[in-house]
């Protein structure tokens, strides 16, 4: 995603601009195909043979990889996608670095949209396309610079995270947990990497921090910028006070160390997203926004592609999309779900397909991720030989897990077969929640299409 956009943002610069991958699924293969940036398919030493002036390498390209090899026996210059894009689009900007396991993708979303609504012109870099935007980015002229800062390796000539090279003149943490098991040994050295982050703010910048999370809190004191707290903590800078439904949208009210600040007004759902609009509005005041202006942005913040998004509804059943990978990710768009579409069964699918969910190292935290499922649905573990043999996830133990717990559950291998039981079962008035940090196989469109056939 992170390539792709920086592409995107390279061609709008005026560059000619062309890549390299294999099996670009949308949103990200539909927006290079809109913007005419032509992507090889495959990897091949002769797609360099026009001669780049900069190959940037992404950070899922080993040393060993054809393009890399034939990078450095050309002599053709090179960088990593972080450090091309601090040169060339934040340097001399005031940047905005939003970290964390979770929450960082609608964060650094709100952040851009609400300064952009208040007319501050920001440039953004976010992992997922903003539904405002229809877009992962905007290069943007005015003084700040929002990113996603991601904690995962840069390139494999710089085993640094990402974040480290943003240069953050205000940053942001909105969680940390373990993950990226094929990187990161333990949650210490994660830890460490967040130190370094806190490390980078200037004095006269800022540090923005989850106060809930005991892990955030061991990190803080490497920072030398001032701190702002938010969260459910009592010692927390800044809180929410009153949470009120109405209709479509949820009403809260923000404290600012113990006063009211003002209320705003949200149409994502979800309490964890409330606790990303609060810190995002730590980080909006200390930009200069207004609280109306704040207010403003909030109000027609639409969200993010692939966080509980709704792709569509056939035959009475509504079908969403997530990115949920993580075990807490899971609980927590499980739980938001269930209480948006409340009374509402909700089958709740999953396809464990990153680094860290190919291996065994979660495997008794997903049979909590999944205690609120109305019924669990496990694919396959998607290239299960990437993981180390003996320490590999298995889904069919998450499901006989499940079951012990009275939670109906089934594996379910391929895709189509998955298709194939949800239409036959759901029923008019389910929900159908997919979660997954790929294409799932087309897996939304496809059930969509049974379901239609159903009811044509």
């Amino acid at each position: 995603m992170a390539m792709g956009s920086l592409a995107g943002m390279l061609k709008a610069r005026g560059y000619d601009v062309r890549g390299s991958d294999e099996h670009v699924y949308p949103p990200m293969s539909d927006q290079l195909a809109q913007l005419g940036i032509p992507c090889f398919e495959g990897f091949r030493a002769e797609n360099l043979d026009w001669q780049p002036d900069r190959v940037v390498i992404g950070n899922v390209v080993s040393r060993n990889h054809p393009e890399a090899i034939a990078t450095m026996e050309r002599g053709l210059p090179y960088s990593s996608q972080a450090d091309a894009l601090a040169e060339l689009f934040i340097q001399d900007r005031h940047s905005v670095v939003v970290t964390g396991t979770h929450g960082k993708t609608t964060t650094t979303g709100i952040i851009a949209w609400t300064l952009h609504h208040a007319g501050r012109n920001p440039g953004f870099l976010v992992g997922g396309v903003l539904t405002n935007f229809q877009a992962t980015y905007s290069i943007g002229n005015g003084q700040f610079f929002v990113v996603e800062g991601d904690e995962y390796d840069t390139a494999y000539f710089d085993k640094t995270p990402k974040f480290l090279h943003y240069r953050p003149t205000t940053g942001m943490i909105t969680s940390i947990e373990f993950d990226h098991a094929d990187i990161y040994n333990d949650l210490e050295q994660i830890k460490g990497e967040f130190r370094k982050f806190a490390a980078l703010i200037p004095a006269n910048g800022l540090l923005v921090a989850c106060a809930d999370e005991p892990n955030i809190r061991e990190v803080l004191p490497s920072a030398v910028a001032p701190i702002h707290t938010y969260g459910e903590a009592q010692d927390a800078d800044w809180r929410i006070g009153a949470i009120e439904k109405r209709n479509d949208l949820t009403t809260f009210t923000v404290l600012k160390q113990g006063v009211r600040f003002a209320e705003f007004e949200t149409p994502m759902i979800g309490r964890h997203n409330l606790w990303n609009l609060l810190g995002a509005t730590a980080i909006l005041h200390h930009l200069g926004l207004s609280p109306e202006e704040i207010r403003a942005g909030f109000r027609e913040f639409k969200g993010t592609k692939r966080r509980q998004e709704v792709r569509g509804v056939a035959n009475g059943i509504t079908v969403v999309d997530d990115f949920a990978h993580h075990p807490t990710a899971v609980k927590l768009t499980i739980d938001a779900v269930k209480t948006h579409y409340a009374g509402q069964r909700v089958w709740c699918v999953f396809e464990p397909r990153t680094a860290t969910t190919r291996r065994d190292v979660f495997q008794r935290d997903y049979a909590d991720a999944f205690m609120q499922a109305d019924v669990a649905i496990i694919a396959n573990v998607d290239k299960p030989e990437k993981a180390p043999e003996g320490h590999r996830f298995s889904s069919e133990r998450l499901v006989a897990d499940l079951r012990e717990r009275g939670i109906e559950a089934h594996y379910i291998s391929t895709v189509d077969d998955i298709v194939a039981y949800l239409a036959q079962h759901a029923k008019p008035g389910d929900v159908a929640l997919m979660m997954s940090n790929g294409g799932f196989g087309g897996i939304h469109q496809k059930l969509l299409t049974a379901l239609g056939e159903l009811s044509s």
